[in-house]
C-alpha cells in the first residue's frame, strides 16, 4: 500500500509536497544507514515504498511546473522524429 496516494499529493499546496518530501527523505536515509551498519530493518519493504513515493512527488511537482508554462506559451509538446530508411 503507497505511503501517498497520487490524489492525496495533487491536493497538497507546492510548499507541503517539499515538506514531505523532505520527511520521506529523511527516513530513508535512516533506513539506508542502518541497512550499511549491519542493523537489520524491521520491514524492508518500507524503503521500496518510500523511493516510489518520493518519485511520486517529484513527477507531480514537475507537471505542475510544466502545465503553467505551457499555458504561457500556447505550445504543444514536440514530437519525436523517427529516420525512415529509404529502400
Amino acid at each position: 500500500m503507497p505511503i501517498l496516494r497520487v490524489k492525496e499529493i495533487r491536493d497538497m499546496s507546492s510548499e507541503e509536497r517539499r515538506k514531505r518530501l523532505g520527511e520521506l527523505r529523511t527516513e530513508l536515509l535512516r533506513l539506508k544507514t542502518m541497512i550499511a551498519a549491519g542493523g537489520t530493518v524491521e520491514n524492508p519493504a518500507r524503503i521500496r515504498e518510500l523511493r516510489k513515493t518520493i518519485a511520486r512527488i517529484l513527477t507531480i511537482e514537475k507537471e505542475q511546473e510544466i502545465k503553467p508554462a505551457e499555458k504561457e506559451k500556447k505550445i504543444k509538446p514536440e514530437k519525436k522524429e523517427t529516420k525512415r530508411k529509404k529502400k
